[in-house]
């Protein structure tokens, strides 16, 4: 008897793997095996990338809010304390984004907490 093998779904999962590596460079778009490889590490990578993302934006927050904050004469952590100390519960997504787009609340705000 011969060999059954599902070529129906495996030409499937191949025509898959080979849609979404259409863009990448070289043999990566239409080779099989290194299709596959690169499909499989670019996985990884936005696994990876979606938690990296997180820190990067915090990161560029803390950063805005810093700026703001010596425009007004205090460094970034003297802010973030006397918003501490004065119970206004601002998270820094909000603040960086008063510092860049709305400055004149966000010297109302730090006028509030000097």
């Amino acid at each position: 008897m011969p060999r059954s093998v599902n070529a129906v779904a495996s030409r499937a999962r191949r025509k898959k793997v080979l849609k979404a590596t259409k863009g990448y460079f070289g043999r990566g778009k239409n080779v099989w095996t290194v299709a596959k490889n690169k499909y499989e590490k670019g996985l990884q990578y936005a696994y990876r990338d979606r938690k990296a993302k997180k820190r990067e934006f915090r990161a560029l927050w803390i950063q805005r809010i810093n700026a703001g904050a010596r425009i007004h004469g205090m460094s970034y952590s003297q802010l973030m304390g006397a918003l501490k100390k004065a119970e206004i519960e601002l998270n820094r997504k909000v603040l960086a984004d008063l510092a860049m787009n709305h400055p004149e609340a966000f010297k109302a705000v730090v006028e509030k907490v000097k």
